[in-house]
């Protein structure tokens, strides 16, 4: 990342506001105690900190996340991963939960309100523009070149895309364009997609990633505000209105998508199911991975704990420590076990004779002696019993645990409880 990009005029004239209060219910059990933006990924980091690390590395030096849903966990986090801005270099970090700040009964009713809510603390900050976030997919994003798109092309708001086969789009919000990206409709989730002129197959899908200049989002949200009828979203109620009564433009994700000389792909991820997530971290330990988390051009930040080294021990037969095509983090303890394909995140420890092959296992789990685990992902501070074999049977895996229709287990601590009783 050179100087000049980080001294951008426009980058640093705007405030990206991440919005981070989803649940995520897709991702069942993992989201019950934890927001979807606050889910471990990656073996180090949280879902939040691909969104945050993409305005850090673009050059923006205001961040606003909003926060809702059981929201301790990733206010801790960036409390202590994301504290090093500093007001005397005109940078800024606010932490915003809903806190009923414009009515004593109303939390945040919708995506725009939770921007609306806090417009008196954005203004304060005076940023020209405004680059609006979605905190819960995995990608990596210059937004200084959508920035630039949207002032050479004066759009009232300009949207972040991407390019999809057309019936893949049904659960997306779509835009129609004409020939130069002006959007001439948007719709929430169709079920006959609008294709991409010269492309007709294929269509454009809302990132959840929007441009304005902050005078004009600021207008456009007090008028919603003021609709008793509006659900008070970016996608159903303020974009459309913008691509009826102004001008809305797209910006396509692979003019901005970061790729190191190992990426091939312009790569995004919504990691919103289980099948999804375990998929994405799995993909991770291939020799060269679809995404590059070694790239020192753009470093996804976070909070990063102080451990031990990761440790190996034991090499008997039948009872070796070793990790083959896996991840492994600080603290983690492979004591006369085998891991393949494997992803371990911080303090997780795996006794003897025990095997994992294709496993996402989150931080702070301890592993007993002699289980056998295929095809999971078990949840935080999860103590996995002696014995347990998990990846076999699938009739008593889906009695057991949470097991999706391609056969990937979650495991957490309540259902090893009830194993108990």
């Amino acid at each position: 990342m050179s100087e000049l990009r980080k001294v951008s005029p426009l980058a640093r004239d705007a405030m990206a506001y991440v919005l981070a209060g989803g649940r995520g219910s897709r991702l069942m059990e993992m989201t019950d105690k934890r927001a979807k933006p606050a889910v471990p990924f990656g073996c180090k980091s949280r879902i939040i900190d691909f969104a945050l690390s993409n305005a850090l590395n673009s050059g923006i030096r205001r961040i606003g996340v909003a926060t809702q849903y059981k929201a301790h966990s990733l206010i801790r986090h960036m409390q202590r991963g994301w504290d090093f801005f500093r007001p005397e270099r005109n940078e800024s970090f606010d932490i915003l939960p809903a806190s009923q700040r414009v009515s004593e009964d109303q939390w945040y009713a919708g995506t725009a309100d939770a921007v609306y809510q806090n417009l008196d603390i954005i203004m304060s900050y005076g940023p020209k523009y405004m680059v609006i976030l979605a905190g819960d997919h995995i990608y990596k994003m210059d937004y200084e070149l959508m920035l630039q798109q949207h002032v050479d092309s004066g759009a009232d708001v300009t949207i972040g895309c991407l390019e999809v086969p057309r019936m893949e789009a049904t659960g997306f919000g779509v835009m129609a364009v004409d020939t130069k990206d002006r959007i001439t409709a948007f719709v929430e989730k169709p079920k006959d997609p609008p294709g991409i002129p010269g492309a007709p197959d294929k269509a454009l899908a809302s990132m959840g990633i929007y441009v304005f200049e902050t005078a004009a989002l600021a207008d456009h949200l007090r008028r919603d505000a003021a609709d008793k009828t509006s659900s008070r979203d970016f996608g159903k109620d303020i974009i459309p209105h913008i691509v009826k009564h102004g001008k809305a433009v797209a910006h396509r994700f692979t003019n901005s998508c970061v790729r190191s000389a190992q990426e091939t792909e312009a790569y995004w991820r919504d990691v919103g199911t289980v099948d999804a997530y375990w998929e994405a971290n799995i993909d991770l330990t291939e020799t060269l991975p679809a995404l590059d988390l070694y790239d020192q051009n753009w470093p996804i930040w976070t909070y990063s704990e102080v451990t031990p080294p990761a440790k190996f021990v034991h090499d008997l037969e039948g009872r070796r420590g070793n990790a083959v095509a896996s991840l492994v983090s600080g603290g983690c303890i492979v004591s006369g076990a085998s891991i393949k394909r494997a992803m371990l995140f911080t303090n997780v420890r795996v006794n003897s004779f025990s095997s994992l092959e294709e496993a996402v296992v989150l931080p702070n789990v301890n592993i007993g002696r002699n289980v056998s685990l295929k095809k999971v992902v078990i949840d935080s501070r999860v103590d996995i019993p002696e014995g347990l074999v998990v990846g076999e049977d699938p009739e008593l895996d889906a009695k057991r645990f949470r097991r999706t229709a391609s056969g990937v287990c979650l495991i957490t601590k309540p259902m090893i409880d009830r194993l108990a009783t």
